[in-house]
């Protein structure tokens, strides 16, 4: 079986979040291909282990390389850790990435509940 492709995102109020979710999930995700936009990236380098392909941060673009990556084929599920209670400045990249996802048919988590549950499926 090929080796599934994930992006990995977060807002800066749920990146610890990913972060525990990512060590929940170490073994099977470190079975992947990562990528992540530039802070969550990092983090998920630095404290999990992980290797991750860096984008740039979200608000600098990273939302719109991952999507443009996930129109191509490149990417075969989202996982985005959102934070519905902070206004986001790039908030109309964050609804592109969304909608490609709808668009493109691929699954795209946006709480840590939802993310469980599609990484248990996917890598289960």
């Amino acid at each position: 079986m090929p080796r599934r492709r994930i992006a990995l995102i977060s807002h800066d109020k749920k990146k610890d979040a990913m972060v525990a979710l990512a060590r929940e999930f170490r073994d099977q995700l470190a079975g992947c291909e990562l990528c992540a936009t530039g802070t969550t990236g990092r983090r998920l380098q630095d404290e999990v282990g992980l290797s991750v392909e860096c984008m740039l941060s979200g608000p600098l673009g990273g939302d719109l390389q991952i999507g443009a990556r996930l129109a191509v084929g490149g990417v075969d599920a989202v996982i985005f850790l959102r934070d519905p209670m902070t206004p986001q400045p790039h908030e109309p990249d964050i609804n592109a990435l969304v909608r490609a996802c709808d668009v493109h048919d691929i699954p795209c988590a946006t709480n840590v509940a939802s993310a469980r549950l599609l990484l248990g499926q996917l890598l289960g």
